[in-house]
C-alpha cells in the first residue's frame, strides 16, 4: 500500500499514484523492515529535480520494478527540502563512499536506519557504464541474502566514520584581517575573468561569495573585490540563467558562460539573488543592478507567492511542449520560426540578434536560450524597441503551459526572501514590496511558529507540517525579521527574532560555540547534523551567526554576541582555505570587523536620515528608527536619543564608542560609507 496520499509535500504527493509501496520517513516504515527482515530503500528528492522525475517515471512508475521492489524491500521516499536533517547525513555518506552526490539520492538501508550501499539516478538498463536500477536492487537483495555479515558491518563502519566528523568552532579564533584578505586572494585566483563568477561549469550564482566581496569593498576599498562582484552579477543578468522576459533566475547554468540553465527556478536563489543586486545597486548606482533586483523581485510575487502570503518552494525545469511532450525547458526556449510568429520577420530578426537566438540553437532541438547578447545596456539596441519585443515575447509566453510550482512554504527560505523584498522596497521606494515581506513574515508567526516560537520546517495552504525548523530555519527567518524591524520600524519583529536566537542559544549551540543543524530534542539520527558550509543558501551556522551578531548590535545582549563569536571561529579556519563555500561566514565576519555598527534614528519611518542609514554601506550595520516617548520600548537603540533642536536625529555608535549626534542625512551617510 502506498501510504504518501496523506501528506503535505507537494514531491511525495507526485508520488502517491506510484505502484510503489511507499512509506513516508517514520520510525514505523523502520519497524516494518525489521519485522519482514528486509532492508529499506531511501529514495530523496525534490520536486523540481528533473531527473528525480526521470527515474520516477522510469522505474518508479514501472509495475515490474515496483512489484520487485515491494517484495524485497521497505520503500521510503523523503523530500529533501521537508526533512534536510535526513538529507544531510545520507548524503554526507554517499559523498564519502562514491566521491560526489546529487539527486535523486539512492541510499540502501538497515532497520535500524545505518547506510550500506548508494548512489543518486539509476536508470532502467546499463548506460554510461552505470548499472541498471534493476541491477541494483538484484544486487542488494543478493548482499543482503548471502552475506547479512558483511553488510552489516559495512554499515556500522560507515556510522561509526559519520560519528567521529563532530566539528568544533575552530581553533584559530575570530577571523581577522589577515584571514580575509587570504580568503579574498583566494577568490581571486578561482576568479573566472572572462565570464564572471567562480570555477567552471556546471556554474552557481555565487550569491553569499558576492555579499562577503560587496561587504569587503564597504569596509576596505579594495576595487578588486567590488569589480569581481559587479561583473559577475552583469554577467548573470545578461546570459540565459537570467529570465530575460519575465525576470528572476534559474538554479545553475550547466556552462561556464551562463548560457544555458538548469530551469528550474527556485525561492532561494532568487531571494539571495534579489537582495545581491539590490546591494550591488547601494554600493554603485548601477541601472543594470537596480533592474535585476526589482525584476526579481516582482517575479516572486508574481509567481511564487500563495494566496496565504508566503512564497512557493520552486518552479519545475518541466513543462509540456507545443506537441505535448514533458521537456525540460519547453517554458523558456525560443526558435527563430516562433519568434517570427510572434514578432513578424523584421522585429524577429531584430530579437533573434539581441536575444542570440540562432538557426542551430543554444539548447536542444534547434531552440536557444534567450540571453542578451549584444554588449551592453538596452539603452545601446534601442531601449523602446527592446521594451516592446520583450512586451510581446512574455504575452506569447504567457499561453504556453507553464511548469508545475512546488507550493510548499518553507520558512528559511521564506526568511530569505523577506529581507530581500524589505530592502529592496525600501531602496527604490516600492512599499508594496515591503507590505508583501511583511505577510510573509506574519506568516511565519502565525502558522510556523504557533504558540509556543519554535518553528516548523514547512507549511502547505495554510496548515503546518510535521517537520521541525532545523537551524536554517532559524537563523534565516531572524535574519529576515531583522532586516524587517530596521526597514519598517516595528519592534515587534525584532522581539521575534530574539526569540528564535534564544532557542538558537538553547537548543543548537554545543560546547566551545560550535552548532548543530538539528535542536538537541530533535529526532536522533545515525549521527547528528551540521556544516558550517555553504550550500545553494547560507549555512545554518553562519546564517545564525550573522543574526546573532545583528540582534546583540540592536539589544547590546553579551550572551549573543559570545554566540556569534564563538561561531565564526570556523570561518577563522575555513575561509582561506574554501571562501567560496563560506561566503555567508565571510560576509557575517566583515561585519563583525567593522562593529557592526548601531544605528539610531529618532524620527520617522522612510523620512531622509532613515532612508540615509538604510543605504549606508557599512558591513552589517543595524538600523532602529522611530520617534516618540514609546520608541524605546521596542528598540533598545532608541533609549535615551532625543531629537535635538525639535528634528530627527542620527546616532552612530561602534566598538562601544559614538559619534556625534547628527541631523544631516549626508552627514549620516558619510558615517556609513554611503
Amino acid at each position: 500500500m502506498n501510504r504518501l496520499a496523506g501528506v503535505t509535500s507537494p514531491y511525495l504527493l507526485q508520488h502517491a499514484e506510484n505502484p510503489v509501496d511507499w512509506w513516508p520517513w517514520s520510525p514505523e516504515a523502520f519497524e516494518e523492515a525489521r519485522r519482514r527482515g528486509v532492508p529499506v530503500l531511501l529514495s530523496v528528492g525534490y520536486a523540481s529535480c528533473h531527473w528525480c522525475h526521470v527515474m520516477a517515471h522510469e522505474s518508479f512508475e514501472d509495475t515490474a520494478t515496483a512489484d520487485y521492489l515491494n517484495a524485497h524491500f521497505v520503500p521510503v521516499k523523503v523530500d529533501r527540502e521537508e526533512r534536510p536533517d535526513v538529507d544531510a547525513v545520507y548524503m554526507e555518506a554517499v559523498q564519502a563512499a562514491t566521491g560526489q552526490g546529487g539527486w535523486p539520492m539512492t541510499v540502501f538501508l538497515t532497520a535500524d536506519a545505518e547506510p550500506f550501499y548508494f548512489g543518486t539516478y539509476f536508470p532502467p538498463e546499463p548506460r554510461h557504464g552505470m548499472p541498471s536500477f534493476r541491477q541494483v536492487l538484484e544486487g542488494v537483495v543478493a548482499a543482503w541474502s548471502d552475506r547479512r555479515d558483511e553488510v552489516a558491518e559495512v554499515a556500522g563502519r560507515i556510522v561509526r566514520d559519520l560519528a567521529g566528523r563532530s566539528l568544533t568552532a575552530g581553533e584559530g579564533g575570530l577571523p581577522g584581517e589577515v584571514e580575509l584578505a587570504q580568503a579574498l586572494l583566494r577568490l581571486t585566483r578561482d576568479y573566472d575573468e572572462k565570464h564572471g563568477g567562480f570555477g567552471g561549469a556546471p556554474k552557481f550564482p555565487p550569491s553569499m561569495v558576492i555579499e562577503f566581496l560587496l561587504r569587503h569593498h564597504a569596509r576596505t576599498g579594495a576595487e578588486g573585490a567590488l569589480q569581481m562582484a559587479a561583473d559577475s552579477c552583469a554577467a548573470m543578468a545578461r546570459g540565459g540563467i537570467y529570465d530575460q522576459l519575465g525576470g528572476g533566475f534559474a538554479r545553475y547554468s550547466v556552462d561556464r558562460e551562463w548560457v544555458v540553465p538548469h530551469f528550474e527556478k527556485m525561492l532561494y536563489d532568487n531571494a539571495l539573488l534579489c537582495r545581491v543586486y539590490a546591494h550591488l545597486w547601494r554600493a554603485t548606482g548601477s541601472d543594470l543592478a537596480r533592474r535585476v533586483a526589482l525584476e526579481t523581485a516582482d517575479f516572486m510575487v508574481r509567481e511564487l507567492r500563495t494566496t496565504e502570503g508566503g512564497f512557493a518552494s520552486a518552479l519545475d525545469a518541466d513543462s509540456e511542449d507545443a506537441q505535448g511532450r514533458h521537456v525540460e525547458g519547453a517554458f523558456y526556449v525560443w526558435t527563430p520560426a516562433q519568434l517570427r510568429e510572434v514578432l513578424g520577420e523584421e522585429d524577429a530578426a531584430f530579437a533573434a540578434e539581441y536575444f542570440g537566438v540562432t538557426e542551430e540553437g543554444t539548447f536542444e532541438e534547434g531552440s536557444s536560450v534567450l540571453r542578451a547578447a549584444w554588449p551592453g545596456d538596452a539603452e545601446e539596441a534601442g531601449a523602446a524597441r527592446v521594451a516592446d519585443v520583450r512586451a510581446r515575447l512574455l504575452a506569447a509566453r504567457e499561453l504556453r503551459v507553464r511548469p508545475e510550482r512546488d507550493d510548499k512554504i518553507v520558512a528559511a527560505w521564506n526568511g530569505l526572501a523577506i529581507a530581500a523584498l524589505a530592502e529592496t522596497g525600501a531602496y527604490f521606494d516600492r512599499p508594496d514590496l515591503v507590505e508583501r515581506a511583511t505577510e510573509a513574515a506574519d506568516l511565519l508567526v502565525r502558522v510556523h511558529m504557533g504558540d509556543v516560537a519554535r518553528l516548523c520546517r514547512t507549511s502547505r495552504d495554510g496548515r503546518a507540517g510535521d517537520n521541525a525548523g532545523v537551524l536554517e530555519d532559524y537563523g534565516d527567518v531572524a535574519e529576515g525579521f531583522l532586516a524587517l524591524a530596521s526597514v519598517t520600524g516595528e519592534g515587534a519583529w525584532l522581539e521575534f527574532a530574539g526569540f528564535l536566537l534564544d532557542i538558537v542559544l538553547e537548543r543548537f549551540t554545543g560546547e566551545g560555540g560550535q552548532l548543530f543543524d538539528t535542536a538537541d530534542d530533535a529526532e536522533r539520527l545515525i549521527r547528528r547534523p551540521q556544516d558550517p558550509t555553504d550550500s545553494a543558501t547560507p549555512a545554518g551556522w553562519t546564517a545564525a551567526a550573522g543574526a546573532l551578531l545583528s540582534y546583540a548590535a540592536h539589544t547590546g545582549s553579551e550572551a549573543h554576541r559570545t554566540a556569534a563569536e564563538g561561531a565564526l571561529g570556523i570561518v577563522g579556519a575555513l575561509g582561506p582555505k574554501a571562501p567560496r563555500f563560506i561566503g555567508w561566514g565571510l560576509a557575517v565576519a566583515e561585519a563583525l570587523l567593522d562593529g557592526p555598527r548601531e544605528v539610531a534614528v529618532a524620527g520617522p519611518v522612510s523620512g531622509e536620515l532613515h532612508r540615509a542609514a538604510l543605504l549606508g554601506r557599512a558591513p552589517g550595520a543595524v538600523v532602529a528608527v522611530g520617534e516618540g516617548p514609546d520608541a524605546g520600548t521596542e528598540f533598545p537603540l532608541l533609549v535615551d536619543r532625543p531629537l535635538m533642536g525639535g528634528v530627527p536625529t542620527a546616532y552612530v555608535c561602534r566598538h562601544f564608542v559614538c559619534d556625534a549626534p547628527t541631523t544631516d542625512a549626508g552627514e549620516l551617510a558619510g558615517k556609513l560609507g554611503g
